[in-house]
């Protein structure tokens, strides 16, 4: 199969053009507690709990750090079966975007980038704790963050 766009180099955005671009992708930060072990009695069907939060860093001019954390705990009863919280980084280059569309865009477009890596963080730190596999359901961040503008609470699971 050839691609007839091999070897072209993308044209440079005007200057004054909007640009959202990913740098890089890293696991900032990461923590997993099984107070128990996967020694669990009675039957496997736990009260999960997903909080996530975003957070935005200025790095420069046109760089900025966004940090998605994800917080997953398992209950059965009051019994905290695991915890595990994944804090993962993003370096995005964003320039020529409106405060507006910038918070649009920390708040949507980042996260909806990070996800996917911290959903497999999250499922590898489970499953090399000995429970079954866990895989975190998809998020719309654009809903979320209209129910935030509107000021409704927030629902993630």
């Amino acid at each position: 199969m050839t691609n007839e766009m091999a070897g072209a180099t993308p044209a440079a955005p005007a200057e004054n053009e909007a640009v959202l671009a990913l740098q890089n992708v890293y696991l900032k930060d990461c923590s997993y507690e099984a107070p128990n072990g996967p020694r669990v009695d009675g039957n496997w069907n736990p009260q999960i709990s997903l909080d996530l939060q975003t957070s935005s860093n200025a790095l420069g001019t046109d760089l900025r750090e966004v940090v998605l954390t994800v917080t997953v705990s398992a209950k059965l009863g009051e019994t905290t079966i695991f915890l595990v919280e994944v804090k993962q980084a993003g370096l995005f280059l964003i320039r020529n975007l409106g405060e507006a569309d910038l918070k649009r865009a920390v708040s949507t477009i980042c996260p909806g980038v990070l996800f996917p890596y911290a959903r497999s963080a999250v499922s590898q730190l489970v499953s090399q704790g000995g429970f079954p596999q866990f895989l975190l359901p998809p998020v719309n961040f654009e809903a979320l963050y209209a129910a935030n503008q509107q000021g409704q609470p927030q629902v993630t699971n």
